[in-house]
């Protein structure tokens, strides 16, 4: 696993010196009502999108941000969690624990509301976490998961999914390439490092997820991110890579298989009433219903030419079918 230790070295140096270009998040910084985001925060925001979606942060919950960074998403997560250790932010470099630690006492500075023992930091593994069973309300992660090779991805997300309390959120935002990486990319230690050859094909990141035991998953976000191009790679086409966006719910696992929402919804336009496909799902006359995939392949599968189902968004933002 020696990519492991050449990506410790990476993160150990942008921890000492910031490297504004190492990773561009994809998604705007959450800006929110007295909340004053330091600069070495957004300069050290070394993500590709962002796991702080306000509607999985209700009831003061308990949080858990495996991979540190400058520490801009544990800020964000404790202005929702406002009590000791409410927080919990594991990394296994210690320079980059060390410059959270700094950053959060200009966090200090700059919001009164904060205090940093809001954050509890911890040094630790993705692959062990120093955390006990069940006991963290929402989990996430930021571009990260996607340096692991298929067994530490495997043991990364059993180890998130020990740690969450039953309907336990795992929000992660990660690169994913739906064409066939090259070989001498996915074993290039710098690139997967990089957090670039070593993204996956989407339907592999979701079964990774359910094959763990999460009975939901959310796709809340998909959108370009990087292009490996024949300009600079030796890459027989271009390469695309898109930053995804997910929440793995810890619900049980249906006796069907899992809900996975990729943002199809289901439209009745027919001359009852309603829609009753006596399967849990009741569609208002011509009210679109949010629908997992295999809802809306079980309607499209009935031969009706009285509903409308309508095609991946990959943006769900809930209020869904199941």
């Amino acid at each position: 696993m020696n990519y492991l230790e050449t990506t410790k070295d990476i993160y150990k140096a942008a921890a000492l010196t910031p490297d504004v270009g190492l990773c561009c998040t994809t998604s705007p910084i959450w800006q929110l009502p007295g909340l004053s985001m330091p600069k070495i925060m957004q300069e050290m925001n070394y993500g590709c999108g962002t796991t702080v979606h306000p509607r999985d942060l209700v009831n003061n919950p308990n949080i858990l941000y495996v991979g540190v960074g400058g520490g801009m998403e544990l800020l964000q997560f404790a202005y929702f969690s406002r009590k000791k250790s409410g927080v919990i932010g594991v990394d296994v470099v210690d320079e980059m624990l060390e410059a959270s630690r700094k950053n959060f006492i200009q966090a200090e500075k700059e919001n009164d509301w904060f205090s940093s023992s809001f954050v509890e930091l911890k040094k630790g593994d993705a692959l062990d976490l120093p955390v006990a069973d069940e006991s963290i309300d929402v989990a996430a992660q930021n571009c990260l998961f996607n340096i692991f090779k298929a067994e530490e991805l495997k043991k990364a997300l059993q180890e998130m999914y020990r740690i969450l309390k039953p309907h336990g959120r795992l929000v992660m935002s990660d690169p994913i390439c739906d064409q066939a990486m090259p070989e001498h990319l996915r074993e290039d230690e710098k690139l997967r490092a990089l957090c670039l050859s070593g993204s996956i094909p989407m339907k592999d990141y979701i079964k990774m997820l359910t094959d763990v035991g999460f009975g939901t998953v959310e796709i809340r976000a998909k959108r370009p991110y990087r292009i490996l191009s024949q300009n600079h790679y030796d890459v027989q086409e271009n390469i695309i890579i898109e930053s995804l966006e997910v929440c793995a719910i810890k619900d049980p696992m249906p006796p069907d298989g899992p809900c996975v929402f990729t943002g199809k919804a289901a439209i009745y336009y027919g001359t009852d009433e309603y829609f009753d496909d006596k399967n849990g799902h009741v569609l208002m006359q011509n009210q679109p219903l949010a629908v997992c995939d295999k809802t809306a392949e079980a309607l499209a599968g009935l031969g009706r030419n009285d509903l409308h189902l309508t095609s991946s968004t990959f943006f769900y933002d809930g209020g869904g079918c199941c």
